[in-house]
């Protein structure tokens, strides 16, 4: 808001109730920009339905969103990961499931060649992510020569909190397919409910199938992007003994400016080769890229032995900026940012009050 404010316009703050969605719809379609601050989920249902049809006929009627609905969902849904396969940024052997056979077949044969990593769509800061390896049986040669079997042990960690867990194949897919609701998963620890198919593609119910990058144990490169433009670069690193870098459990952030050294070629590639391409490949050719928004790229070593990065998702809802997490609200305020933070958080805020404002006056 301030940042919009510092280039002489104004930011007004508008809560949404679902129960008072005429009068906000009045006020909304009164302002030449909208800036979303909702993560998808926070609203259920109709309540969501409702409110993303208001921003499209918000769009239709010339006023831009960030993000738009289309952008949130098709950016933000997992298997993005699977639509950008043929990238740099990507990996050939990303698959995403939709249906139970599918899901049931698929797992059983990836599951067997190499250490996979298991998304639910829904989720958020790691819960419904799983890495997953055989317990007591060795990988194939190559992907197709094995199906795995229903009693077959899986040693599975959750990135929400790096909690472990063990599990035979059955027993991974009736959690997958039928969660808590079937009482046949009630021996699971994870804080999750399971049931990630449920309600199908149109209902957001899908998996995806992305082999494990043991390289993430070193870190993963958050970029984050204002448009087109690079505006910081955060190593992730996670705890001892853990892979996920979600905050709160023990990782380590370090910040470095976009002109970093060791970033470059990273930078290179997915700035300069991969960009133009990322919203076509996504179905959203034609939408302009979020004014706030980030990449997480994990670490792989390449066949020919060079080292690379693949993206592990795309954030571009509610995103927030690191260096503002000690003003959390409702203890702490911005007067409890100090010093470089301060500036760096400012600076992160500023560009994309600054991207909205172009935005419109190009218009």
């Amino acid at each position: 808001m301030n940042g919009v404010i510092k280039t002489g316009n104004i930011c007004v703050p508008v809560f949404y109730y679902p129960a008072m969605m005429e009068t906000f719809a009045t006020v909304a379609k009164a302002f030449d920009g909208i800036i979303v601050r909702i993560n998808p989920g926070q609203l259920e249902g109709k309540d969501q339905t409702d409110f993303d049809t208001l921003m499209r006929d918000c769009i239709a009627a010339g006023i831009p969103v960030w993000s738009s609905p289309d952008v949130q969902i098709q950016m933000g849904a997992k298997d993005a990961l699977c639509k950008i396969a043929h990238l740099n940024c990507g990996l050939p052997d990303t698959l995403a499931y939709y249906e139970d056979d599918a899901f049931i077949t698929g797992f059983k044969k990836t599951m067997a060649y190499q250490p996979r990593v298991i998304k639910q769509n829904r989720g958020s800061s790691g819960e419904g992510i799983w890495i997953i390896k055989l317990k007591d049986k060795e990988y194939c040669a190559a992907y197709g020569d094995a199906s795995l079997d229903d009693g077959d042990m899986l040693d599975m960690m959750e990135a929400n909190d790096n909690h472990q867990e063990f599990h035979t194949v059955a027993e991974l897919i009736e959690w997958c397919i039928a969660g808590r609701e079937g009482g046949k998963c009630d021996a699971w620890t994870s804080k999750g409910t399971g049931g990630y198919l449920k309600g199908g593609k149109a209902a957001g119910g899908q998996i995806i199938d992305p082999r494990f990058c043991p390289r993430i144990v070193e870190g993963e490169v958050r970029v984050l992007q204002s448009g087109p433009h690079c505006l910081q670069m955060i190593h992730k690193k996670p705890a001892a003994g853990g892979i996920s870098a979600v905050l709160g459990t023990g990782s380590i952030y370090t910040f470095y400016s976009p002109d970093e050294p060791k970033f470059a070629e990273l930078k290179r590639k997915l700035f300069v080769e991969d960009l133009p391409k990322i919203m076509p490949a996504l179905d959203l050719a034609g939408e302009p890229f979020p004014i706030i928004w980030t990449t997480d790229l994990i670490p792989y070593t390449d066949d020919n032995g060079t080292d690379q990065y693949t993206v592990g998702e795309f954030n571009c809802s509610c995103v927030g900026i690191s260096k503002f997490q000690a003003c959390a609200y409702p203890d702490k305020g911005i007067a409890d940012v100090k010093g470089d933070d301060l500036a760096e958080a400012t600076m992160v805020a500023d560009t994309a009050g600054e991207a909205a404002v172009a935005a419109i006056r190009a218009k």
